[in-house]
């Protein structure tokens, strides 16, 4: 069986190689790699899937044995390309990108059809271990011999199945003692990271799933908690362990080979179509207002509160200073007021309009679960060495009791929004955890041996109630918030709103109520404003806005009798005008 092995390995070596040198652009690849003085080399899938597409599913199917046949081709080729090189690195590794179709997956897609098989994942890094050195080779050295003994060693993450010894030496065959060279010994870098499904993405109602990475070598630091990122590698399972025996619950993990970065900005591609649209749509007179009401179109009233939300979701400019401060963009608002004043109602429209939302409470919510948190990770790491494709030592699992950092809401929602309801609810402990997010957008931590900045250049849009649950207009405004002095200097607007008994502006409300609900249809908006979708992809996409509300249909929506409008197709059934409630009338 093993010589049926090594035949399969050489074969698909063969290939690779005669791949690597027909592709020219491989050829500067491979020189390119020389030059910066790296370690591994990036495949396009899609490349090898039209030289050979036997090969490409191979390696789609069967990753283990493929990633180690192909890097092996890699090395073949860097060594006819510049020997010296090749000498001065212990291993050369490969990456792969391209397209995936059906194998690019989230977390919560995966499946155990996948394992064993060569996927692409995308999510965001919640939590980063520290990184560990992992020995790969170990030399030893016998002063009463005067010889010099090299080991190897392997794990269940390893992906090459060579023959190797299975403990780590501290005598030779005839019991003296060895010395280790540590200077002379090889050592490859470790790292664990947490992806989880994006917020945005997580179905409603249900906890997002995550999955652990593993990273090496030159992919450790590649990504730090709160970045989204897109994952290439190998999903594979490791055995548990309880109480000293083996169990039938096994880990999965994914063994990466590429990370690259997601643009943590929104860039949406335009194109001519939308171009022109906006070119159209930005002559009018009243964008302005035209978007204004399309901000939350079922409540009634509170224009100056749908403006500020518009330009909370457009946001500001940021700039770098040429000595390294940063002045924010974002921008942060506050609804203080009575309740049954559509506060909520405003949060829960941002957190379907914004391309990238995060919602919380003020007491559901701390101020390490809104900044970061540094836990201890008391998961087990395993420790198992192979001797010629077989495991030739119990599994021992050892709690490694290491510190890492895991992101909370505002890294989690970098160049997003967070909406924090009942604002007045948190601690001020918790709300002055806040502080330097809102105003530098970052989390600084320095605890626990632990020395880090992550990036949170989010908004803040919270809703809070007064001191005294309504507000007292025989007390000061301060004394009706009730917040620090150092908080809301960080909000740029604040907003009072009042439940005021006055019968006319009840009225008009209970007309824009009913109005929704009885003459139109659950999922359509009022006439004069964009529709929800369209106002959606205006704001974070930029698509085309105007397939539904042109100029003609602006100029059409102002007169409410329009022959235009009672021309449409009704799909409800006719009413009489006269029954329908009147705006002016008043009692």
């Amino acid at each position: 069986m093993d010589q049926t092995m090594d035949h399969s390995l050489i074969e698909s070596e063969r290939e690779y190689v005669e791949f690597l040198d027909e592709t020219d652009e491989y050829k500067d690849r491979i020189n390119s790699l020389i030059t910066r003085d790296g370690i591994r080399l990036m495949i396009n899938i899609n490349d090898l899937r039209r030289q050979n597409s036997g090969r490409a599913k191979k390696l789609l199917e069967n990753t283990c044995s493929e990633i180690v046949a192909c890097q092996r081709a890699v090395k073949k080729c860097i060594q006819n390309t510049n020997p010296d090189f090749a000498k001065t690195k212990h291993e050369f590794f490969v990456g792969f990108e391209g397209s995936f179709g059906s194998r690019h997956v989230t977390p919560r897609t995966l499946n155990s059809k996948l394992l064993g098989n060569m996927v692409c994942l995308e999510g965001i890094v919640t939590k980063a271990s520290l990184i560990h050195p992992k020995v790969v080779c170990s030399v030893h050295y016998c002063p009463a011999t005067k010889k010099t003994i090299e080991r190897r060693y392997a794990d269940l993450t390893s992906l090459e199945p060579y023959p190797f010894v299975g403990a780590y030496p501290t005598k030779d065959d005839e019991g003296n003692l060895l010395e280790t060279e540590y200077g002379l010994s090889v050592y490859s870098d470790h790292q664990t990271i947490t992806i989880q499904e994006m917020p945005e993405t997580a179905p409603a109602g249900q906890l997002p799933r995550s999955i652990d990475a593993l990273l090496d070598n030159d992919l450790v630091d590649a990504v730090q908690p709160g970045d989204r990122v897109q994952i290439v590698g190998h999903y594979r399972c490791l055995p548990g362990k309880k109480n000293g025996f083996t169990t039938a619950n096994f880990r999965t993990v994914i063994i990466a080979n590429n990370v690259q970065s997601l643009s943590k900005e929104t860039g949406p591609s335009f194109s001519e179509k939308d171009i022109s649209m906006m070119r159209l749509i930005s002559k009018r007179n009243d964008v302005i207002s035209l978007l204004t009401r399309s901000i939350a179109p079922s409540i009634c009233g509170h224009e100056h509160i749908k403006e500020a939300i518009l330009l909370l979701l457009l946001g500001g400019v940021e700039r770098q200073l040429t000595n390294g401060s940063r002045i924010r963009g974002d921008i942060n608002l506050l609804l203080m007021g009575d309740p049954s004043v559509a506060k909520s109602q405003f949060l829960r429209f941002v957190l379907h309009i914004a391309h990238r939302a995060i919602a919380t409470t003020g007491r559901g919510s701390s101020g390490v679960g809104l900044t970061a948190a540094v836990t201890t990770d008391m998961e087990t790491v395993l420790y198992s060495l192979l001797y010629k494709y077989k495991w030739i030592q119990s599994s021992v699992y050892l709690p490694t009791g290491e510190r890492s950092l895991e992101a909370g809401a505002m890294v989690l929602a970098d160049r997003g929004i967070v909406c924090i309801d009942e604002f007045d609810k948190m601690s001020d402990i918790d709300r002055t955890a806040i502080h330097e997010v809102m105003e530098q957008g970052r989390v600084t931590i320095s605890k626990a041996g632990i020395q880090a900045k992550l990036n949170a250049r989010c908004s803040v849009l919270a809703a809070a109630n007064p001191v005294y649950g309504k507000y007292d207009q025989y007390k000061t405004p301060m004394e009706n918030i009730g917040l620090q002095d150092s908080l809301l200097s960080r909000f740029d607007l604040l907003f009072i709103v009042l439940d005021k008994a006055d019968p006319d502006s009840d009225r008009a409300i209970a007309e824009h109520v009913l109005k929704i609900h009885r003459y139109r249809g659950p999922g359509e908006q009022e006439g004069e404003a964009l529709q929800l979708h369209c106002a959606t992809h205006l704001l974070t996409t930029g698509a085309d806005p105007l397939t539904i509300v042109s100029q003609d249909d602006h100029d059409d929506d102002l007169d409410g009798n329009s022959s235009r409008r009672q021309e449409e197709d009704q799909v409800y059934e006719q009413q009489n005008e006269f029954l329908l409630p009147s705006r002016g009338r008043k009692q």
